[in-house]
C-alpha cells in the first residue's frame, strides 16, 4: 500500500472480491512495462509481480521500468541509478530461461540534464544490465496545477526543449538505447518537437499520453480528449514513436475505478478505456503500439487478470497479426527482446 496520495492504495481482499479467469489464457503476452517498489508502506518486488504475472495469463516476458528503487548508496549523486539495473539484471537473471522472462527488457534512469557527461551513466547502466539494458526513462511530467505530479519526480518547465537535455538525449541513439517518455498530455506537442529533432531515436510514449482528468481538469473532459487526440496524431504521423496502450488505472486519469464496492470487471475497463485506447491504435497502428499492466500503480485500481482480460476484449475483432503485435510483437521489436 502507498502512503503517498498520489498513488491509490492497493488493497488485497478489495481485489480478491472480483478477480477473473483469464480469457483466452494462450495468447502470448509481453508485459511492457511494470516496477518494483520498494517504499515505505509498500512493497512491490520480484515475488509479488510473479505472483501476478502467473495469475493466469501468458505473461512470457517483461519490460522493467525504472522506479526509483535500489540506487547505490554512495558515490557521486548522478551515478547511483546504476544500483536498480544492477539489482534488476541480478534478482532477475535465474528467470530468462523460464516463464516469465521478468526484465527481459530492462529501462533505467539517467539525468540527461547533464548532456554528454550522461553518457557514463549510460555507459554504466549497459554494463550492468546483463546484456539486457534498452533505454532511458527521465520523468518529465510538468503542470501548472502541481498536485498532478508525483513531488518525488516532478520536473521542470520546458524540460523537453531544454538544450542541455537535448544533448543528453543525443547521447541515446549512439549508444542503440530508447527513450521512454512520460509526461502529461498538456506536454505532448514538446514530446513532438524532441522527437522531431531525434529522428533515429525510438521514442516511446508511456501510458496513453498523459491522460489528466482531474483537479483543474476535471470539468473540461471533452476538452481534454479533443487536445489529447490532436496532440496524438501528430506524433504518430513520426515513425520514431510508439505508445504504451495501459497505464490508466491512476488516480489522475480520474476513472474512479478504486470507488466501487468490488473491483471492476474487464468488461467495466474495456468500456471506460475504449475512446482512449482505441484511438491510439487506430492512430499509431498496431506495429507501434503495446500493452503495459503498469504495475503496482495501476493495482490498486484493478486486478491484474482483469486489466489484461479489458485488453483481450478489446481487441476481439483485430486481426490474429494485429492481437500479435499489440501483445507481443511491438515490445518485442522496439525492446530488442528477441523473443
Amino acid at each position: 500500500m502507498s502512503t503517498s496520495s498520489n498513488y491509490l492504495p492497493v488493497r488485497a481482499g478489495w481485489l480478491a472480491s472480483n478477480t477473473e479467469a483469464a480469457i483466452d489464457p494462450d495468447l502470448s503476452i509481453v508485459d511492457a512495462h511494470h516496477h518494483f517498489y520498494e517504499r515505505p508502506g509498500w512493497t512491490y518486488m520480484l515475488d509479488q509481480y510473479l505472483e501476478d504475472a502467473r495469475s493466469g495469463h501468458n505473461v512470457v516476458a517483461s519490460v522493467y521500468m525504472q522506479a526509483l528503487t535500489r540506487y547505490r548508496k554512495d558515490g557521486p549523486e548522478f551515478i547511483r541509478p546504476v544500483g536498480e539495473i544492477d539489482y534488476v539484471a541480478t534478482v532477475t537473471a535465474p528467470l530468462q530461461k523460464a516463464k516469465p522472462k521478468v526484465a527481459n527488457g530492462m529501462v533505467g534512469y539517467a539525468d540527461l540534464r547533464r548532456g554528454a557527461d550522461a553518457r557514463e551513466v549510460l555507459e554504466a547502466e549497459i554494463k550492468a544490465g546483463d546484456g539486457r539494458f534498452r533505454g532511458v526513462r527521465h520523468l518529465a511530467t510538468w503542470d501548472a496545477d502541481t498536485t498532478l505530479a508525483n513531488p518525488l519526480t516532478a520536473a521542470p518547465r520546458g524540460l523537453l526543449l531544454d538544450p542541455s537535455y537535448r544533448r543528453g538525449v543525443a547521447q541515446l541513439a549512439p549508444l542503440g538505447l530508447s527513450y521512454d517518455a512520460w509526461v502529461f498530455f498538456t506536454q505532448l506537442p514538446e514530446l513532438l518537437d524532441l522527437a522531431k529533432a531525434f529522428p533515429d531515436t525510438p521514442i516511446i510514449i508511456n501510458h496513453c499520453g498523459g491522460v489528466l482528468r482531474i483537479a483543474s481538469y476535471e470539468g473540461r473532459r471533452k476538452e481534454v480528449f479533443e487536445t489529447w487526440s490532436r496532440s496524438m496524431r501528430e506524433l504518430s504521423q513520426l515513425p520514431n514513436v510508439y505508445v504504451k496502450v495501459g497505464g490508466l488505472g491512476m488516480r489522475i486519469n480520474g476513472f474512479d475505478f478504486e470507488k466501487g464496492e468490488r473491483p471492476p470487471s474487464s468488461v467495466d475497463l474495456a468500456q471506460a478505456w475504449k475512446p482512449w485506447m482505441e484511438s491510439c491504435i487506430e492512430m499509431f497502428g498496431a506495429n507501434r503500439c503495446m500493452f503495459e499492466s503498469n504495475f503496482p500503480v495501476d493495482k490498486g485500481s484493478y486486478p491484474y487478470s482483469n486489466g489484461w482480460n479489458a485488453f483481450k476484449r478489446l481487441t476481439a475483432s483485430a486481426s490474429p497479426a494485429e492481437r500479435e503485435a499489440l501483445f507481443r510483437g511491438t515490445a518485442n521489436k522496439v525492446y530488442r527482446l528477441g523473443l
